[in-house]
């Protein structure tokens, strides 16, 4: 479903920690040609919004609100594509009629919290979430990969760093992009701010102000994503070394008219 304009129910500051930007060219080109831009967020209960207070207050429904605030003059739709439960197997499963026959700009794929809480094989894993990214790039849709939030029954499970570590290596292998909940929450407890300020008590899923500032800043890392210069070509090679979450983001495009600048809210 399309999101509706959220009523927002937290207004805290979020932290000021700053993703890296986020490689959107389909989204830059759309913009430029004065066309909406179509954004799918699959996942699991983390996309669909469990624990929010209103289906307004997810994160899909925030990031489409962010969005239309930096670039009033465009028209952003964030279809959420979230089904609590979920992980890579169930989500490639549903991928063409959930996903691809919207014919989207950009898909943001949160995937591997409950392959981790479900002991998961990372082999298996690394291949669903692989084949699922060459069938969107073929499309030439931009990805962006989510991974997990920092929580209790997540940070629990000892398969949580190798899902992660993998996702952080599939975004340099395809050149795809990553935004790390993982490394961004890691940097706002460096802030002063306990993970728990932006998670629900239930030991897994964000509050309304975790979904708020998880949004917010993956809206900063898209508009700065659109803002960043064009990468030089490069000739196929073989797949490149491993860099961490929070650099595994190459960021495309040739600035498109200036957003107008949000604050944190």
């Amino acid at each position: 479903m399309a999101i509706s304009a959220p009523s927002h129910a937290d207004e805290r500051a979020c932290p000021t920690s700053s993703p890296p930007p986020v490689a959107v060219p389909a989204i830059k080109k759309r913009l430029t040609s004065n066309k909406e831009v179509l954004i799918v967020a699959l996942g699991s209960s983390s996309t669909e919004g469990w624990r929010a207070t209103t289906p307004a207050n997810t994160y899909p429904a925030r990031l489409q609100s962010d969005l239309g605030v930096a670039y009033p003059l465009a028209h952003f739709a964030v279809i959420n594509r979230g089904i609590g439960g979920e992980d890579a197997l169930e989500e490639m499963g549903r991928m063409d009629k959930d996903v691809i026959s919207l014919r989207p700009d950009l898909v943001i794929w949160q995937v591997g919290a409950n392959g981790a809480m479900a002991h998961s094989d990372p082999a298996v894993f690394r291949k669903l979430v692989s084949t699922g990214i060459e069938r969107l790039k073929a499309l030439n849709i931009d990805v962006v990969l989510m991974d997990n939030q920092r929580s209790p029954n997540i940070l629990a499970s000892p398969e949580h760093l190798v899902l992660e570590r993998i996702l952080s290596e599939l975004a340099v292998q395809y050149r795809v992009s990553l935004f790390s909940r993982g490394a961004l929450m890691d940097g706002w407890k460096r802030e002063g701010a306990n993970y728990d300020q932006f998670l629900s008590d239930d030991s897994v899923h964000m509050n309304d102000l975790g979904y708020h500032c998880t949004a917010d800043a993956l809206s900063s890392a898209i508009v700065a994503g659109l803002h960043a210069p064009d990468p030089p070509a490069i000739a196929k090679t073989t797949t490149p070394a491993v860099s961490s979450p929070a650099s595994a983001n190459p960021a495309s495009g040739n600035p498109v008219a200036n957003p107008t600048v949000h604050a944190s809210k």
